[in-house]
């Protein structure tokens, strides 16, 4: 069992890596990208891999002893989960409309941009409370 609890704190912290990383890599991608509209397709193609992983890690983790030890990791894969599957196609409708349930593309984006940073900092908290003995 000792195996697989370090193999899985493996991936927990591979996961919250990726997540951090999707930051700077975004930033970087649309500073090296001149069409704005292509980088932010590609950035979203990066977000989505990055909610799968968080969905399959959560998965995984629902099928572990010591599973309630994993909340914050949960939350974050339901934010993970809320920004692709909710928020995203709202977004999609304000890009093309101007504005969608009274706010603008812009507005909407900050609120994805916030439930990111939240899922972000809710894998530091995994991480940070887990004990590594």
């Amino acid at each position: 069992m000792t195996v697989i609890r370090n193999a899985f704190r493996v991936l927990e912290v591979l996961w919250a890596g990726s997540l951090w990383s999707l930051v700077w890599v975004t930033q970087t991608l649309f500073g090296a990208q001149g069409d704005r509209h292509l980088a932010g397709v590609l950035a979203g193609r990066l977000f989505t891999v990055e909610t799968y992983l968080g969905v399959a890690v959560a998965v995984v983790a629902l099928l572990l002893p010591g599973r309630s030890k994993f909340l914050w990791g949960y939350l974050a894969a339901a934010l993970l989960a809320l920004n692709e599957w909710a928020l995203r196609p709202v977004m999609a409708v304000a890009r093309t409309r101007g504005a969608a349930w009274g706010l603008t593309f812009g507005a909407w984006h900050g609120v994805s941009m916030a439930l990111y940073v939240l899922a972000c900092l809710g894998v530091v908290l995994l991480i940070w409370n887990e004990d590594s003995r």
